[in-house]
């Protein structure tokens, strides 16, 4: 029998309280994302700990007992995996913040370590039998309206590529433009599980930072775009209480990502941003960048990322746009307005 204080809870459960362990649904039941579950450990890959429901990393050991949720992960530096599709003898754990399915592909650096292995010893289940998905457990869902008037303006921050530099670009400017004597709210839309983009995008100043998993969603990756967008505006209405001056947005990835990509070239989405922060890595990074952008009239305010590790690079784009080249100092500092109200805001279109 499974003691519920002996599980180690992930933060994507943080809000299943009442719930009882059923193996009822074990050999039959093809999972949803979302679904709850819990695991034991059979051993020990590239997750060496999970992020608690507290928010702390609790290390697991072989034998450990995890409750986490079904989901699938997109991740070019790290792992692709789904939701599984058929009930599967392991499973195995996609992302620290409690993201479970099935393994497809890793990057070559995680080959050797490999995932985190476990084998699923029953669904989390309420008082009805009913198995509990974390999907808006605690909230209601908004549909999303992009004719709804908002007083604040939307900045987004996109980049080339995973580890572009796209939080700590959204963190700095957070950062800035309190400097700059504005309430700044953040969220980050798509993703995986993990909550120390928004706790960190905070401590650099944000008034308040939420991303999809407080709505519950171990990750976006899949999802259709209606679904992202309704996230998108039950986000933005936890965003009213502050009444922001700016709201910082950071999608996850690159621009050729599915969902990165959907709503790029979503009219609807992009009526409602003003002004769009790049991030990257390299200069041909930067134009291919900014190329992409131009094919949807979109021309950023800033330039930034990791890019500003290597002054070679920032000179090489420098020579190549007239578009600022900012770095961390650039983006934390109150001036950073100054860039901002430079470049026009993006043409509210509408389909």
């Amino acid at each position: 029998m499974i003691q519920q204080r002996d599980i180690k809870k992930a933060i994507i459960c943080r809000d299943v309280q009442e719930f009882h362990i059923s193996t009822a649904f074990n050999e039959h039941y093809i999972p949803q994302a979302g679904d709850v579950a819990v695991f034991k450990v059979l051993s020990i890959g590239k997750h060496k700990a999970i992020q608690g429901d507290s928010g702390k990393n609790s290390y697991i050991f072989p034998g450990d007992v995890i409750m986490a949720a079904f989901g699938n992960r997109y991740a070019t530096n790290q792992f692709e995996g789904y939701v599984p599709t058929e009930v599967m003898p392991q499973y195995q754990i996609l992302g620290q913040g409690g993201c479970i399915g099935v393994l497809k592909s890793s990057h070559a650096k995680l080959e050797d370590v490999g995932p985190t292995e476990l084998v699923l010893m029953g669904f989390a289940v309420d008082s009805s039998e009913k198995i509990i998905n974390t999907h808006y457990l605690k909230e209601k869902p908004l549909r999303f309206n992009p004719a709804k008037e908002r007083n604040y303006e939307v900045i987004l921050s996109v980049g080339s590529s995973m580890d572009s530099g796209k939080t700590t670009s959204a963190a700095y400017l957070c950062r800035g433009l309190k400097n700059a004597g504005k309430k700044v709210g953040f969220i980050k839309l798509t993703g995986t599980v993990f909550s120390k983009d928004k706790r960190f995008v905070k401590d650099c100043g944000a008034d308040v930072a939420f991303d999809f998993s407080n709505l519950g969603f171990p990750s976006t990756y899949m999802y259709d775009l209606p679904e992202i967008l309704d996230i998108y505006e039950t986000l933005l209405q936890k965003m009213e209480p502050l009444n922001p001056d700016y709201v910082v947005v950071e999608i996850a990835d690159g621009l050729l990502q599915r969902e990165t990509n959907m709503l790029l070239n979503d009219m609807g989405f992009m009526s409602t941003v003003q002004h769009v922060m790049l991030s990257c890595s390299d200069s041909l990074g930067v134009l291919s960048g900014l190329s992409f952008l131009a094919g949807i009239d979109v021309r950023p305010f800033a330039i930034s990322g990791s890019i500003n590790a290597s002054p070679l690079l920032v000179a090489e784009t420098k020579t190549a746009t007239n578009i600022p080249v900012l770095d961390l100092g650039d983006l934390m500092s109150a001036h950073v307005m100054a860039h901002l109200l430079a470049r026009p805001k993006l043409q509210r279109k509408t389909a």
